[in-house]
């Protein structure tokens, strides 16, 4: 068995985005060699999150509008703005919206069901922020 961890580092225009990120974790699964195994895709900050759906744009709208329904922006209603953040929201929309997504590896490909692809979320942006790849297997 062998491992292979690649980056992918992002800074998204807006404070609020959706990246798919599918071609990045593919160009990491080829230069792994890996064959039959899983892969872990980490959004390693506190506000961003990594999460596997349909690539639609009218969805994304939608998840963006849902999550800030959920977890509404302002600086006056999270206890954690108290720090002098303004960010309470985006941990709630990270939160909500998943940490990682683990994909079977066959066959080289990621083994994804009809439609999926993988997505960066952003709800504290414009600022440098790193995905972990990690691929294990033979």
């Amino acid at each position: 068995m062998k491992s292979y961890t690649e980056y992918i580092w992002m800074n998204t225009k807006n404070r609020y985005e959706i990246v798919n990120i599918t071609s990045e974790v593919e160009s990491a699964l080829t230069k792994s060699g890996i064959k039959e195994g899983i892969c872990l895709v980490n959004a390693m900050h506190i506000t961003a999150s990594v999460f596997i759906n349909d690539n639609e744009s009218g969805l994304h709208e939608d998840f963006l509008k849902w999550v800030e329904k959920l977890a509404p922006y302002g600086v006056d209603k999270y206890k954690h703005n108290l720090t002098g953040e303004d960010n309470g929201d985006a941990h709630l929309k990270r939160t909500i919206m998943g940490r990682e997504v683990v994909v079977a590896v066959t066959k080289g490909e990621l083994d994804f069901g009809p439609w999926e692809k993988i997505f960066y979320g952003e709800f504290d942006g414009q600022r440098k922020k790193r995905v972990l790849v990690k691929i294990i297997g033979e």
